[in-house]
């Protein structure tokens, strides 16, 4: 691994448009601790590893949700259904009550499953690595279904905006 640090010729602006042109899907990440649902938006997420079975999703070091769900040492990925904009939109707000208006029901663990989410993945934090200006998180999956909206269509963000499948 080199240690020498490149010459960066685009501007960050630059950057986060063109990987803008790469379409993901856009997950809640929930969590319990001390009884207190917590939640934020996420569209980084990937699997890692079929055996054992992993998942990853990066997020922000400066989001003050975060760390309750480090401090919950398990987490639920919710992956929206084409119809959640608004709680992709209310889940990436900093503060105010998040849950306002959201329904969900515990996996077996607790952590909440967001009504009408495409499907959802229930994990214990196995590790978190720090990487510039965001954290990536493995999560080792111990329960995964699909939610009440799993025979529609997921939700995607492209290029700043959301989109289905035609």
């Amino acid at each position: 691994m080199s240690t020498r640090q490149p010459q960066i010729a685009f501007s960050a602006r630059e950057f986060r448009d063109t990987l803008g042109h790469f379409a993901s899907g856009v997950t809640v990440v929930t969590a319990v601790l001390d009884g207190v649902p917590a939640g934020l938006t996420c569209q980084s997420f990937f699997s890692v590893s079929l055996e054992p079975p992993l998942v990853s999703f990066s997020v922000a070091v400066s989001s003050l949700t975060y760390p309750v769900i480090r401090d919950a040492g398990a987490f639920c990925v919710n992956v929206l259904a084409h119809t959640q904009r608004h709680v992709s939109d209310q889940f990436a707000r900093s503060g105010g009550d998040k849950w306002r208006g959201i329904a969900w029901r515990p996996t077996a663990a607790g952590n909440p499953v967001i009504e009408g989410a495409h499907i959802w993945i229930d994990c214990l934090l196995e590790a978190e690595h720090r990487a510039g200006d965001h954290h990536i998180v493995i999560g080792r999956v111990r329960e995964l279904g699909p939610a009440s909206g799993a025979a529609g269509r997921p939700l995607l963000y492209y290029r700043g905006g959301y989109h289905t499948f035609g």
